[in-house]
């Protein structure tokens, strides 16, 4: 059982209103400093975006879906067979991402938005002979180095270009498969979300989180980036840790560990979800005492990545250094520190929405009082994601387009909002949030 108090939805609004006020500083200092000094890079402050108002074929879907989602959200979560809700989830967040991205068309919102400049599908060609292009993957990290990668091949290991690649071999090749691969991929996110919580809490509160799983504004950058298939498999390395433990499954040990290994090498940043796992092991630490054995398979998992890149020529290590070099070469050594230190907050406050600013003081409430143990459960999961979060801003590699870059801790975030109240009203204000954003800007990354 969730216990309200009677004072706390003024508090919820304050809250929510708190992430407004953030957001509109970030705006307002932000617009100031990229008209005074150009340093910033982002035409529409915090967000890497233009202002640009549009419909297009992906509105009127949008819009009957952020309707249904609201009006009968809560009921659908709460009413269907448990075996079916994950996978109901998945189709529905599939289907808010693509009607999201279609706003902008099908050329601008998925097919071309992995073939830009900066983007993996750039060097196909230069991957004809796998393991040849992995052993001299660093010498091309560097901005002066001959033949260096576009910025996100440079920023990522190979494991995010290889899978972009191999789609190419199999004959799924062009922005138009690449961006459905992500749109699909990264809307099991969501499932996999899902699962977890029901593993470590319990299926009520995994429920209640649903809907706002699926109608969450960070869905806006879900269609179609790199960044939402990184997410998806983050995702799913916890769900199968979380199904390990309490379930004592060494399979889903040994896919929790495959997954997690190549989570690392799809981006440096994502090491941070070991937080979150941390949390995981804390929650399910009985069951790991009662079968340490599970263990075992997860090293082995986890090894396989690290390994066959290992083998191939690929060093991570010095291919991380080599990217901090190549961060501080570009814009990244010219965006002010001072600015995006909480500008990115402002970022982490849009994707995440009003909701889950409104439900982080009973995250607080809950990990503080522990009157709730469910509750007390499912807040330290949204705590571990909120400091692998402030992790990632306080290294300074994450100044600006955050609103991608968190995607794969954003989605750990929005399950606070199974502890608000009035589920229909914050689902609308998410869902809302969402259609203006992808209706008056043109994001981008």
């Amino acid at each position: 059982m969730i216990h309200h108090r009677p004072h706390t939805s003024r508090r919820d609004l304050y809250a929510a209103a708190a992430a407004v006020l953030l957001v509109t500083a970030a705006v307002l200092v932000g617009r100031h400093i990229q008209d005074a000094h150009h340093t910033l890079f982002v035409h529409w402050p915090p967000l890497f975006a233009d202002w640009d108002p549009h419909v297009g074929p992906g509105t009127p879907a949008a819009l009957v879906l952020a309707a249904a989602g609201v009006a009968y959200g809560p009921a659908l979560a709460a009413r269907l067979p448990w075996r079916a809700l994950p996978w109901v989830t998945w189709a529905a967040s599939a289907a808010w991402i693509f009607s999201l991205a279609l706003i902008d068309g099908w050329h601008d919102g998925i097919a071309t938005r992995l073939t830009t400049a900066n983007e993996y599908l750039q060097v196909i060609d230069r991957f004809h002979d796998i393991p040849a292009t992995l052993r001299g993957f660093e010498d091309h990290i560097l901005a002066g180095a001959p033949g260096n990668w576009p910025a996100h091949v440079a920023g990522h290991p190979p494991a995010a270009t290889v899978t972009f690649v191999l789609l190419d071999r199999i004959g799924l090749g062009g922005g138009g498969w690449a961006g459905t691969w992500c749109v699909v991929l990264g809307a099991s996110a969501s499932a996999a979300v899902l699962v977890a919580l029901r593993a470590l809490t319990d299926e009520r509160l995994a429920r209640r989180a649903t809907p706002f799983l699926v109608l969450a504004p960070a869905a806006v950058w879900m269609g179609a980036s790199a960044d939402a298939y990184f997410a998806a498999v983050a995702a799913w390395t916890l769900a199968c840790l979380a199904l390990a433990l309490t379930r004592r499954s060494l399979p889903w040990a040994t896919a929790s560990g495959l997954l997690a290994g190549l989570t690392c090498y799809l981006s440096y940043g994502l090491t941070l979800i070991a937080l979150i796992g941390l949390a995981v092991l804390v929650l399910a630490r009985a069951d790991l005492r009662a079968r340490p054995l599970l263990v075992l398979p997860f090293l082995a998992g986890l090894a396989v990545t690290p390994v066959v890149f290992g083998l191939l020529g690929f060093n991570w290590w010095t291919a991380y250094h080599l990217l901090v070099t190549r961060y501080y070469q570009g814009v990244g050594g010219t965006r002010p520190y001072g600015y995006w230190i909480w500008a990115n907050l402002a970022c982490a406050a849009i994707i995440t929405g009003p909701a889950t600013a409104a439900a982080l003081p009973r995250t607080a409430d809950s990990l503080v009082h522990r009157t709730d143990r469910p509750a007390t459960r499912l807040a330290l999961i949204v705590a571990a994601a909120l400091a692998a979060l402030l992790i990632a801003d306080l290294s300074g590699m994450s100044k600006a387009e955050t609103e991608r870059i968190w995607l794969p801790f954003a989605v750990w975030l929005l399950p606070a909002c199974a502890l608000l109240p009035r589920p229909r009203a914050w689902l609308a204000a998410q869902a809302i949030l969402a259609v203006l954003i992808n209706s008056l800007l043109l994001t981008g990354w």
